[in-house]
């Protein structure tokens, strides 16, 4: 039991280290430095906690619904290649964050970078442990989002702008692809559970959807893992910090792809498509990195394309399929993720001793930096797959693979050419950054003098070149026991007897290696001149790049074709905009009317009141009025606005709907008060009193009109319909007949909104909340226009005159507007706070409830900024809305997350009755609590609003004063 909840906190781990970091001040740079340390390695405790279970080959599973009843729940798994990839996730993470310590400048955010850092390896864990397909998407697009921010660290830089951008594009689109393959995959399993998935190969590739489920998958690990043609996205990302590009570009990110590849094998393999696609795109991909890489001049850009390459190699060797091949993939994950994360550091190291990362400018470093030269050697001769290191065992293992026999088709046979070619190329490159960087004269115009950087700089890049040596000599001890056992999670008995062995005597793949090493050289060796003067890329080819073609393709799509699109059919005004989207719900309702056969004798008159319906010719006559006043008086359009409202309230007062009319009349008073407030920052009607609308206008107008009345009346008659139904087989009748049995609550509208629907009102709270801060954040901008000094002594009198006809809407403050004294609206607020802890209190089995409550309370605060000056409000209530927010969403949060402490679904409620002394039995249910983080969020979103409303008219109004005093 132990083991299973520990996935939990590996999971929770890096986001909680995250959260921590990033409240860590910028001068603490050697705290949030030591919390990511530890929260790394406290990852690696834990992995070596569960190893024992995970080498007996058990499946650790930790499960916790979430929508059981759509099979998306959160569940957690473990098995051998989870556990490698969460070994490369924590481990190398460790040495990225010391190596970041160093490398980072006194200008740089510490705290932000390892903050992300972390943030980002809290979605990869996620992803690696998912056990459900929904659960994996969302936490893979969740790693697009935090690289994103992490390769446009440095904001100022717009390579890095830029490279965000597109990594993102790339693999955000990727990850939609990837998410419609699930969801299918799931459907063609019965299930997003994993392990069923993985159990159901053979239906999966039987079925119809076969074929566009692959095709979905392969796009989002191809654009994730830099595959061709979307490998153009990681050299962009070169503009990362280097400690970043160590840690996402070699180990982690990139490396998604290449785990689902491995993960969905034994589901989606086994077939020509799969041979002809994974394969053909991993040796294009392994061939045309190797060659680009071969003529960059920038270090992170060679091993930008190096990365591509040796990615390419094993996407090839998991579409060549089998056993062996799968186990070869693993391997050389494990391997490329040790040599080129050591390789990122040591340029990083070049970069920042030297200031110049330009490999025509660097020479005779091994002088001044000679450790630094002997660690970046040893990583580049296991890139190279020189004997003796790790790189040279699993690249022998590929040409095995290559040379092996899988259909005989002409593709088949060209591998072992393909492999060759494309290896001579990755010697050539790693020769050309050890020779042209280490040896040759001492470089004279270096932009600082090269010397070892700091020790402890240093220690991460050791590490990973020990090893590599390791590995590499004794591979069967160092590695044998995790690739069995992560090679065993995939294959299960199917798990070859392979070797990992120095050597294997002189055969085939022995001899393609000697090639490939001596041709490579040669190639080197003769081209070098050549190559250092040339563009930066293959001869004929470097002016062809598939950045500029995706940036055109961008311009095109995002930027040309939509503009012509919106000059052609759109508008920027609103009106047009809403009468197109009125006009289509009209046009969509009566359609389904027609198909459904409706007539206006479908409409029952039973029952019908005279009363009700002088009831909304008021209602309808108030709201016509308020339209017609709005060209007048927008005061007197406003309160008949009101009048509409109040007709509102009262019908669903007489449709025995008392909560809906609580609601509604406290909305009603808060949506008042603040287009009172905003009534002002209108703009101006015509200035020329003799101004009469053209006839284009006025037949508009009447359009408009006619087009509300036929929807108003549509929206009334369908209203009216449905709550004059007869009892029966209606979705009301089920909450009416189970709120109190299983929800425990007799007000049904209350126990929909925070028990059955909880989860729609917790998002609903997401969005209450994104509003309020989106027009606090517009309104903080916001600069109102005050009148210009140039006015004249009687155009001002002419404008006190038109704000004293027009209800004084430009007047200093909305007490104008009011006739109660400020000393009752100061008096009030106690007496409305009792009145929202009774609608609190009571709202699970009578009309009230978390959001009356909320809009209740946040009225007691209006009041007060109503009766005085916003500096006395705020000398004497110390609000902080934004923290109101905050903490409502929490609240509900942690109350649907209780849940699952007891093993029930996210957000279920529990109610019983508590004996009190003195009282009884009372009714208790935990979704009260739900109702007051609703509570506390709409107080919070609603005093926000109407603070910044309050501060926009303090200073509008100290600007006005100010201009009049100038104008004398």
């Amino acid at each position: 039991m132990l083991a299973h909840s520990l996935l939990s906190v590996l999971v929770a781990l890096p986001f909680i280290g995250s959260l921590i970091v990033a409240t860590v001040h910028e001068r603490a740079r050697k705290a949030a430095a030591v919390v990511a340390a530890l929260t790394m390695a406290a990852g690696l405790v834990i992995l070596a906690a569960l190893w024992p279970r995970i080498a007996e080959g058990d499946v650790l599973r930790d499960y916790n619904a979430w929508l059981p009843q759509q099979g998306i729940n959160l569940t957690l798994r473990m098995d051998g290649l989870v556990w490698l990839f969460e070994l490369l996730v924590f481990g190398i993470g460790l040495l990225v964050v010391v190596y970041a310590h160093y490398y980072l400048s006194r200008r740089d955010s510490a705290s932000r970078f390892l903050a992300l850092l972390l943030a980002f390896a809290g979605a990869m864990n996620g992803m690696l442990l998912s056990g459900n397909l929904v659960m994996l998407t969302v936490f893979w697009e969740l790693t697009s989002l935090f690289s994103f921010l992490l390769i446009g660290f440095w904001r100022r830089n717009a390579g890095a702008r830029d490279g965000a951008r597109t990594a993102l594009v790339i693999t955000g689109g990727g990850g939609l692809c990837l998410l419609g393959a699930m969801v299918m995959i799931g459907y063609m399993a019965g299930s997003y559970d994993l392990d069923v998935v993985l159990r159901s190969g053979d239906a999966i590739r039987a079925h119809p959807l076969y074929l566009p489920a692959l095709s979905l998958f392969l796009l989002g690990c191809f654009t994730k893992s830099a595959q061709f043609p979307f490998h153009f996205w990681l050299p962009g990302a070169m503009a990362a910090p280097t400690p970043a590009s160590a840690y996402l570009h070699s180990a982690t990110m990139v490396k998604m792809g290449v785990f689902l590849l491995v993960r969905f094998s034994p589901v989606l393999g086994g077939t020509a498509v799969w041979f002809n696609v994974v394969a053909g795109v991993g040796m294009a991909t392994l061939t045309i990195g190797a060659i680009v890489a071969l003529f960059r001049h920038d270090l992170k850009g060679i091993l930008a394309y190096s990365t591509i390459s040796h990615l390419g190699l094993i996407v090839a060797l998991v579409g060549i399929g089998g056993p062996d091949a799968i186990v070869a993939a693993i391997f050389h994950t494990m391997n490329h993720a040790v040599f080129k994360a050591s390789l990122f550091m040591a340029a990083g190291i070049i970069d920042h001793e030297t200031g110049t990362r330009d490999i025509r400018r660097l020479s005779g470093l091994r002088r001044a930096m000679p450790r630094t030269a002997a660690l970046a050697a040893i990583a580049s001769a296991s890139m190279a797959g020189v004997p003796l290191l790790n790189g040279f065992i699993s690249k022998e293992m590929f040409f095995a693979e290559t040379f092996a026999w899988h259909g005989g088709s002409a593709f088949d046979d060209s591998l072992p050419y393909i492999a060759v070619v494309a290896s001579l190329f990755s010697v050539a490159y790693s020769l050309r950054f050890v020779h042209s960087v280490f040896f040759g004269a001492p470089a004279q115009d270096l932009p600082s003098p090269p010397q070892e950087p700091a020790a402890w700089m240093r220690r991460p890049v050791e590490v990973l070149a020990i090893l590599c040596l390791l590995i590499g000599i004794a591979p069967s001890v160092v590695v044998m026991p995790v690739l069995t056992v992560a090679a065993g999670a995939v294959l299960g008995d199917d798990v070859p007897d392979f070797s990992l062995a120095l050597w294997h005597g002189i055969n085939t793949p022995f001899f393609m290696s000697v090639i490939a090493i001596v041709a490579g050289c040669a190639v080197y060796g003769f081209g070098r001149g050549r190559i250092a003067r040339g563009p930066e890329g293959p001869p004929l080819l470097h002016r062809i790049r598939a950045s500029r073609i995706f940036d055109a393709v961008m311009v095109q799509a995002a930027w040309s074709l939509p503009r012509r699109i919106v000059r052609a059919l759109g508008t920027e005004r609103l009106q047009p905009q809403m009468r197109l989207l009125v006009l289509a719900a009209v046009a969509g309702c009566l359609l389904a009317l027609w198909k459904q056969g409706a007539t206006a004798a479908s409409v029952s008159a039973a029952g019908f009141d005279p009363a009700f319906a002088v009831l909304w010719i008021f209602g309808g006559a108030s709201a016509i009025a308020a339209a017609w006043m709005a060209k007048y008086h927008r005061f007197a359009a406003l309160v008949l606005l009101g009048g509409a409202g109040i007709a509102t309230c009262v019908t669903f007062v007489w449709l025995s709907a008392p909560d809906l009319a609580v609601t509604q009349l406290l909305v009603e008073i808060v949506t008042t008060v603040l287009l009172l407030l905003g009534l002002r920052w209108l703009p101006q009607r015509h200035p020329d009193p003799a101004f009469r609308e053209g006839a284009r206008a006025r037949l508009r107008r009447r359009g408009d009109l006619v087009l509300a009345v036929i929807c108003g009346i549509g929206t009334a008659v369908l209203a009216y319909t449905v709550m004059t139904r007869p009892p029966g087989n209606l979705p009301s009748d089920w909450f009416l007949q189970h709120s109190y049995s299983e929800g425990g609550g007799t007000n049904v509208v209350n126990v929909i909104l925070v028990d059955f629907r909880a989860f729609d009102t917790f998002g609903e709270m997401a969005v209450l909340a994104i509003v309020a801060l989106t027009v606090f954040a517009l309104l903080r901008r916001f600069r109102p226009a005050v009148e210009s000094n140039a006015l004249t002594h009687q155009q001002r009198l002419q404008n006190d005159h038109d704000d004293a006809a027009d209800g004084r809407e430009r007047g200093d403050t909305v007490r104008d507007y009011l006739l109660v004294p400020s000393v009752i609206m100061h008096w009030m607020f106690p007496v409305i706070v009792l009145l929202a802890a009774e609608l609190f209190f009571r709202g699970h089995d009578l009309p009230g409830g978390g959001f009356a409550a909320g809009v209740t309370l946040a009225i007691a605060f209006l009041l007060q900024y109503l009766a005085a000056d916003v500096t006395w409000v705020e000398d004497r209530l110390r609000i902080l809305p934004v923290r109101w927010i905050g903490l409502g969403l929490l609240i509900s949060a942690g109350t649907g997350m209780g849940s699952w402490l007891f093993g029930y679904p996210f957000l279920t409620a529990h109610s019983r009755y508590v004996a009190v002394p003195l009282i009884g039995d009372v009714p208790a249910a935990t979704a009260l609590l739900f109702d007051l983080g609703v509570a506390a969020l709409v107080v919070g979103a609603v005093v926000l609003i109407q603070i910044a409303l309050a501060h926009q008219s303090l200073r509008w109004s100290r600007a006005r004063e100010k201009s009049r005093k100038e104008d004398g």
